[in-house]
């Protein structure tokens, strides 16, 4: 089995599944009361995004150091969403189905996000 190379962030499957889980959010916060459409729902739809923007910002960096830094802001952003959806959830936003998607979701973009800071890691030991 052939891996194609990475030649764009896309290419990324840690911005994959946080794009999927962003595209999710979106869908399931078109439910939320029209009154958290300036409060919460902005919020979860800002930290969403901002996942995905750090990936692929720190894609677009030269060095291992300056893309590490990036993907641990989008490890921040990934975790103040599990919160806001927690939250959500807890107040009746969310019914338990999509909690239970976008948490299954969320959770697999983070493990994918471990994975690309570890081997950025390890490329930063090399050329230290």
């Amino acid at each position: 089995m052939q891996t194609s190379a990475i030649k764009e962030f896309r290419d990324l499957i840690a911005w994959q599944k946080s794009h999927e889980l962003t595209v999710m959010l979106y869908k399931k916060t078109t439910k939320f009361p029209k009154e958290e459409i300036y409060g919460i729902t902005n919020q979860m739809r800002r930290a969403a995004v901002s996942v995905t923007s750090n990936i692929a910002e720190g894609f677009g960096r030269r060095g291992n150091k300056e893309r590490l830094q990036f993907y641990y802001l989008a490890q921040g952003s990934l975790t103040e969403l599990k919160n806001q959806i927690i939250t959500s959830f807890d107040v009746g936003y969310l019914p338990a189905g999509d909690y239970n998607e976008l948490m299954s979701q969320a959770d697999l973009a983070h493990k994918v996000l471990q994975g690309l800071m570890l081997k950025t890691k390890s490329f930063l030991a090399l050329t230290s």
